[in-house]
């Protein structure tokens, strides 16, 4: 092996307790302050919902994410179908609006969660080609007019400003250089923690190149890759930014629109080209249906291994099986087996 690639979250780092609460309280904030729904004792969305929601692929990008769970929701909350999405040019604008909208429609987050029936749900996205698109279809665009999704966050992405202040915390505005609206406490960021310590990486690294392949935004991969002393590891670095950077560029140079996020093969390709060596065998370590998709997508270009990681998982066949069939050569579930198959 001569280049291996890590997949960040679930691999590198253990998210549950940060980005994973992170989509859980954003939704708990948008149901509550943006659609003024009765507080419950119990959250709306579980990490199994999350973990559904993934296995349906598309989801590399955690406020799609996000937004997919809200439309699903509506659509079994009693609301009516909206359609349009008026346009406004701030946060406060479109808060204002979907209170006045719901205003007088029934909201109970506890009778929500008891209608909840995901799996038949996740089926159809799957079907309809996954990710947030996937959602879409599936509901016909109903409920656009609730969501708020797109865009920018310091205009109308409500979804996207809840998400990264409850993420980052109180360097939220020093990141955005925005007042904070929803969220004034301490960032979930601080709750991740290493799975793969930096011995591991260490021994790995001596072994051969190392990269990674991140849907997280460059500011929060090095966020993460700073605060537990990661980055003299890693030859190279892709994130979310240089996806998109890349998506604008084709788009100025063809006039056509890409998506280079994961499933899509793009940064595991980036992370080879900028190593350097040539004609490399490649292992590549992800925890998702996406992950094990860009790594069979990368097989046109690259001798490459594909690794299911299911670090802390509970049994679920189920999930293996959606690897297996995504394209990974071999689950593996925890640090020490990983090493053994590394080394």
């Amino acid at each position: 092996m001569d280049i291996l690639i890590f997949d960040m979250d679930g691999v590198l780092i253990d998210v549950s307790r940060s980005y994973r609460e992170t989509i859980q309280r954003t939704v708990q904030i948008y149901l509550e302050t943006c659609l003024a729904f009765e507080k419950g004792k119990r959250e709306a969305v579980t990490k199994e919902d999350i973990s559904l929601f993934k296995s349906a692929g598309g989801f590399n990008n955690d406020w799609d994410l996000t937004s997919g769970l809200l439309l699903y929701l509506l659509s079994i909350s009693g609301f009516p179908p909206f359609h349009r999405r008026p346009n406004f040019s701030s946060v406060a604008e479109v808060v204002n609006h979907l209170k006045i909208g719901s205003f007088s429609l029934s909201k109970n987050i506890t009778q929500l969660i008891q209608k909840k029936n995901l799996l038949p749900f996740i089926r159809k996205v799957r079907l309809g080609g996954g990710g947030l698109k996937g959602v879409r279809k599936v509901l016909k665009g109903s409920f656009e007019g609730w969501v708020y999704g797109d865009g920018d966050l310091n205009q109308t992405n409500v979804v996207k400003r809840i998400f990264q202040e409850v993420y980052l915390g109180r360097k939220f505005t020093s990141s955005y250089h925005l007042p904070a609206l929803f969220h004034k406490n301490q960032g979930l960021y601080l709750r991740e923690k290493l799975i793969i310590s930096n011995g591991i990486l260490s021994t790995l690294r001596k072994r051969c190149r190392l990269g990674i392949a991140s849907g997280r935004p460059r500011f929060e991969a090095e966020l993460a890759l700073k605060r537990f002393g990661l980055l003299p590891y890693f030859d190279s670095v892709v994130t979310l930014d240089d996806c998109l950077e890349e998506e604008e560029r084709i788009l100025r140079s063809t006039g056509k629109r890409v998506n280079l996020l994961k499933p899509h093969p793009y940064s595991l390709l980036k992370v080879v080209r900028e190593i350097g060596i040539p004609h490399p065998q490649c292992t590549y370590v992800g925890d998702v249906v996406d992950d094990m998709l860009a790594a069979r997508a990368a097989r046109k270009d690259l001798d490459i291994l594909a690794i299911g990681f299911l670090h802390g998982e509970k049994k679920d066949k189920a999930k293996e099986n959606s690897l297996f069939k995504a394209g990974a050569d071999l689950i593996v579930k925890n640090t020490p087996d990983l090493l053994r198959v590394l080394t």
